[in-house]
């Protein structure tokens, strides 16, 4: 059996990377290949009772380090119960976030060193890095523009203040272009259908490669 491939999209809070996903999905369907999405934290029973916890702003207090063990708990199961076994079983699996979300927002935003955080992503990931990374990128006060109008109660980490964001948002450059081989950035300030024919591009290269 061949593994199947790991695709994670990243980024801050607004920058539309979420809507691209089922897009992304029916493209590679297309090319009959079998695909399955899914969400971190979350993507397990488990996982998104711990989302609910992570998310709520009655935890605003949450210490940092907390924060991450929670993360790498979701994640864990997330990878045993789900990413591992649908890879093992040739099937590709497209997250909503991964573990340089971890990087980025607990490491840029909370400011957790990042040898910390290698240690729980060497425990929980055994190597298993993603095989294709986009990261969906635009500038931050447009990103925090698109989450304030959203419908709905904003949690915990849309609430953030803009350094937060721009921390994160620095971290995450920073991954993408000590492995460019694995990231792809994405201009998420394009139309929806421009964002889509650039992941669709992406997506390509990791199909015939």
């Amino acid at each position: 059996m061949v593994p199947g491939k790991f695709i994670t999209f990243e980024g801050i809070e607004g920058v539309g990377k979420t809507s691209q996903i089922n897009r992304a999905r029916e493209f590679l369907e297309g090319l009959s290949i079998a695909v399955l999405s899914t969400r971190e934290p979350g993507g397990t029973a488990l996982g998104e009772e711990i989302r609910t916890l992570l998310l709520d702003r009655q935890h605003t207090g949450m210490a940092p380090v907390t924060e991450l063990l929670l993360m790498f708990a979701a994640r864990s199961e997330h990878c045993e119960r789900f990413i591992f076994p649908a890879l093992a079983a040739g099937t590709w699996v497209i997250s909503d976030r991964f573990v340089d979300a971890s990087y980025a927002y607990q490491g840029g935003g909370r400011g957790i060193p990042a040898a910390d955080i290698a240690v729980l992503e060497k425990l929980v990931l055994r190597a298993r890095a993603p095989d294709l990374t986009l990261l969906f990128d635009v500038p931050v006060d447009l990103a925090l523009t698109r989450t304030a109008a959203r419908h709905g109660r904003a949690d915990r980490f849309e609430i953030e203040r803009a350094g937060f964001f721009e921390a994160a948002r620095a971290c995450y450059l920073a991954r993408a272009k000590a492995e460019p081989a694995r990231f792809r950035i994405i201009d998420a300030s394009a139309t929806l259908d421009g964002v889509a024919e650039a992941v669709a591009a992406a997506l390509r290269e990791l199909v015939v490669a």
